[in-house]
Parts: structure tokens; sequence; C-alpha cells
């Protein structure tokens, strides 16, 4: 038993490395990180389309809607009094109607039998004709009113997630003053980039996105920029980067996003050939000796070195 102790630790030095590593420098993409911020790809406004009191409010934030469903009933009481004033009128008028159906009807009897003019047939025809006009018109103001009170109902411009409701039920809203806004196509990472970065960005570039409130590299995944749009503001420029998963992210939220900004020179090794003693970075060189590093950026199994070694050194790894 003390024999097969003893080789073991004369084999010992020699098992501690595996294997050789001859140190190159070699160009990487550079990377920035930025903050990126959670916002609807398109965003829609369901309006008012008529003056009223809603009557009804049939949705609320954060709920799914279709497309044409109607998530809102404004009614104005006007318009129930013009359909029964014009309604009156309207009978009204097929009462004249009928009248001067009548005295056409009887006039041309009497030019038939030669007991009367055709200048009075001719009035009595015209007569006729200014009254179903007239009644024609009275329908057509019935059928515009009956039209408004149809378009009380607003409905969901498009398929999506309501982001706002800023109207409660039984308030008076105008023409045109918004009653909900919908999120459509998904939710998109907005960010901002410098326009000294911003020429290395393109549509269809990869960029990687950190977890939601985390910093941990595994929880990283990637997007796609969908585009960068032509306009400088303020010194930045804007692209949006679609990402799977964000439909349950809240509007405005703010998560890291790396993106490329060009290539470096740099080393990379394992993170394996290093050590630490006393908060010092150690690598072993092939001759035995121990160099002092300092380590930068992890990308992977490998980690970059910023001083300490040059290309053609030969490093050892456990």
């Amino acid at each position: 038993m003390v024999r097969l102790s003893v080789l073991l630790l004369a084999c010992l030095p020699h098992a501690v490395f595996a294997g050789e590593i001859t140190v190159a420098r070699r160009m990487v993409d550079d990377y920035k990180a930025v903050v990126a911020t959670v916002e609807p790809g398109r965003l829609l406004t369901a309006r008012a389309r008529i003056g009223g009191i809603v009557e009804q409010l049939k949705i609320k934030e954060g709920q799914t809607v279709e497309s044409g469903a109607e998530i809102a009933l404004i009614a104005d009481q006007k318009l129930q009094l013009q359909i029964r004033g014009l309604d009156q009128r309207i009978k009204s008028q097929q009462a004249q109607r009928d009248q001067a159906r009548a005295d056409a009807e009887r006039y041309q009897e009497l030019v038939r039998r030669g007991a009367g003019t055709q200048t009075q047939a001719d009035q009595s025809r015209t007569a006729l004709d200014v009254a179903e006009r007239v009644l024609s018109a009275l329908n057509a103001d019935r059928d515009v009113i009956l039209q408004q009170m149809s378009e009380g109902g607003v409905v969901a411009p498009g398929k999506g997630r309501v982001i706002t409701v800023p109207v409660v039920e039984g308030q008076v809203v105008m023409p045109g003053e918004t009653i909900a806004t919908i999120a459509v196509d998904g939710m998109i990472l907005r960010l901002q980039l410098p326009e000294r970065h911003a020429r290395f960005l393109r549509a269809g570039d990869s960029v990687t996105i950190a977890g939601r409130g985390e910093a941990d590299p595994n929880a990283m995944q990637k997007g796609k920029v969908r585009i960068v749009y032509p306009d400088v503001q303020g010194g930045r420029v804007i692209a949006d980067v679609e990402v799977d998963g964000l439909a349950d992210y809240f509007i405005g939220e703010r998560t890291r996003v790396l993106v490329p900004t060009g290539q470096r020179d740099a080393i990379f090794i394992p993170k394996a050939a290093l050590t630490v003693r006393a908060g010092v970075w150690f690598v072993t060189l092939k001759n035995g000796s121990e160099i002092a590093v300092q380590p930068g950026e992890a990308r992977g199994t490998d980690i970059e070195i910023l001083s300490g070694l040059k290309a053609g050194d030969i490093v050892v790894t456990p």
C-alpha cells in the first residue's frame, strides 16, 4: 500500500497538465451592452365614431381581443328623439303622397272624359312627383340616423392585447375620442444605439438578449434585428429587435441587449488554463513558469486575456 502511494505521488506532477495551447491573436466581434425597451409591434387606437354616453364597456386592460369584436357601446339619446320626429314626418308625407296620387288619378280620368284640362292633370302629376321625392328624402334622413346609431358600437381595429382603456361606463365622449389602445403584431424590443455604432447594425443581424431581470449568461437568448430606422434622434439610432417569448412582458419593461459594434484583435484561451491565488490570476507556460494575467470578457468556455500573454506563448491546461 505504501509503495502504491509513492507511485501515485511520483506520477501526479506529470498528470496535472494534459493539453497545450499556442497563443494566437484573432479577430472577434465586439459587442456593446445597451438597454432596450419592450414595445408593441404596432399600437392601434379604437376611437368613438359618435358622441354620447358610454353605456357598456366590454374590455379591460391586459385582455386579448379579436379583430372586429365590439369593445364598447356609445348611446346618444338625441338620435332616438330624431328618429321619432322623422317617423311622424314620414307618416305625414305618406298621407300627402297618397292624396297627391289620388288627385293625379282623378284629374287623369276627367281629362279622359273631356271634363278636365291637361294643365290640371300635369299639375297633379307634378305634385305627386314632389311628394314622392320628399318622402324619399325623409327616408334617407332616417337611414342616416340609423347608421349613426349603429356606429355607437366601438369595434377593435385588430387582434391584439388591450393596453389602455381611458374611459369608464357613464362617461360622456366626443367623436374621435380614444376608447382603447390595442397592441398588435406581438411585442418587440426597441433599442437606441449611439450613432457611432449604428453603422455596424443591419436588418437581419443577430443580437443577444439578457434574461428577464437576470445577468446569468445561461439565461440569454438570441434575437434578430427587424428594422433599423434611417433617422437619428438626439445622437441615437432606433432599431427594432424580434425576440420570442415577449408576450408576457410589460410594455415599457427594459432589458439588456448585446449588439455587435465591429471587430477587434484579441487573445482568448480556455478558462481551465487559469488559476487564482490571493486574487491574482495565473497561467502556466510549457516551460513550467507561471505568468500573471489580466482576464477580461468570457465567451463560452474561453476567456479573453487583456495582458500577460503574447502571440506564440504555449499555455498548458489541466
